[in-house]
């Protein structure tokens, strides 16, 4: 059992200097397990499960994809999933790691989804060992279209501040309505809305990537991961938390279905039930 805290550390690709989020453990026998989360935010929000993952004796690293939190922006103008799941592939390479088992929430799942069909291998023999997704869906064309027309506008600074007060009602907003510029009765989750604490630090995870956060968003979104899940040759866990988004969780049977290995743990929201269901799958106590 590994009880350690998590440091930060930049590694260099040809973007720049991805930051990251990790707890090392020199003595691991397993793969490293690489943590993606989800827009518009950064790795901070992986930082609980990143320590739970650790107790099992594994190293996890979670970067801040490209464009969001203290890591730069992509390389080219509209980059796909295809190009984020790239660049985690390159950050591997630069911290000279071989074989890693992936996880992904929402924006991440898509990416973990894409890395599992670039490289992974028949029985966990590729690259990426294990994939786990945590919150992946695909939306219809009138929900995609709309989605990519109004989900993450694009906000300049103003001599008022207008921008402060939009990015703290846009994280709000998430809470309380899907997607979120629909606020009517028909769109309202269910639910609590999170504490001022976590939405003022969701916030300055956009403000910090102003001009960027929307590109890992829009790749997403157009994104189609039923197009991709059948090409999946290793392992693949579908979490189904409790506290997920409705149409996320009713989407889980599907997608099960079309994966050639898959499985399906229902779990609790909080990170140490996530982790033990991870864990237990990396594990080969597969659900």
């Amino acid at each position: 059992m590994m009880d350690a805290s998590v440091e930060r550390a930049f590694i260099r690709i040809r973007e720049g200097q991805i930051h990251l989020r990790r707890i090392v453990n020199p003595a691991a026998t397993q793969p490293p397990v690489f943590l993606l989360h989800a827009s518009p935010t950064s790795s901070r929000w992986l930082e609980s499960l990143t320590v739970e993952i650790a107790r099992s004796g594994r190293t996890v690293i979670a970067p801040d994809t490209l464009g969001n939190g203290d890591s730069p922006a992509p390389a080219i103008p509209s980059p796909d999933i295809a190009y984020f799941a790239d660049s985690v592939l390159r950050l591997a390479d630069a911290m000279d790691i071989g074989a890693f088992d992936v996880y992904g929430t929402h924006t991440g799942a898509r990416t973990a989804c894409e890395l599992a069909v670039m490289a992974g291998g028949a029985e966990g023999s590729g690259r990426v060992r294990h994939a786990v997704l945590d919150g992946i869906k695909q939306y219809d064309d009138a929900t995609r279209a709309a989605v990519l027309e109004h989900y993450a506008p694009r906000k300049e600074p103003d001599e008022h501040g207008a921008h402060l007060v939009w990015a703290f009602h846009f994280v709000r907003d998430q809470a309380l309505y899907f997607p979120h510029f629909m606020r009517d009765p028909e769109h309202r989750l269910p639910g609590h809305m999170p504490s001022n604490r976590v939405l003022h630090d969701a916030a300055l995870d956009v403000l910090k990537a102003l001009d960027t956060y929307a590109l890992p968003y829009l790749a997403a979104f157009r994104y189609r991961p039923l197009e991709r899940l059948p090409l999946i040759h290793c392992p693949v866990l579908l979490l189904k938390a409790q506290g997920e988004l409705a149409a996320l969780n009713a989407a889980i049977d599907e997608a099960a279905g079309l994966l050639r290995h898959g499985s399906v743990a229902p779990v609790a929201s909080d990170p140490a039930a996530k982790a033990r269901a991870i864990v237990a799958f990396l594990d080969g106590d597969h659900p």
